[in-house]
């Protein structure tokens, strides 16, 4: 079961996030999917992951790379980083032109039924915020 729930998250990084099929969404995440991450408010469900995702995808010309991809149960934890460049606006951060990358991210997905149903994220948002000129770098 383990490659197939981790075919499912790939899924979610290589087209959804990366090739932007957003109407993926209702095919990789559950009707009640969760979000759990404290810097991305999201509805539950696949509208909710796609609205989250849109926002990056509009706000920065990037790509979400797998690092690393490992499952145990119904658990698939991915280690990813995104680059890119600031091309538009970003949660009320108009675009600064600059280069992004890398930001960090650890994931861990809750798979169930071969369908996403729940993501606990935590990224490099400070990192992200100094790339982007809107927070001094030390």
């Amino acid at each position: 079961m383990s490659a197939a729930d981790e075919a499912v998250v790939r899924r979610f990084y290589e087209q959804m996030a990366n090739e932007r099929k957003n109407d993926l969404a209702n095919e990789l995440f559950t009707a009640d999917h969760r979000l759990h991450d404290p810097q991305v408010s999201a509805e539950d469900g696949p509208g909710g992951v796609a609205q989250a995702i849109a926002t990056y995808q509009d706000g920065v010309d990037g790509h979400w790379t797998i690092d690393e991809m490992f499952s145990a149960d119904d658990r698939v934890v991915v280690r990813w980083t995104g680059s890119g460049e600031h091309i538009g606006e970003l949660n009320g951060i108009p675009a600064s032109g600059r280069a992004v990358g890398p930001v960090e991210c650890i994931a861990i997905h809750r798979v169930n039924d071969g369908k996403i149903a729940e993501t606990w994220q935590v990224w490099d948002t400070l990192g992200l915020l100094q790339q982007i000129g809107v927070v001094p770098a030390p």
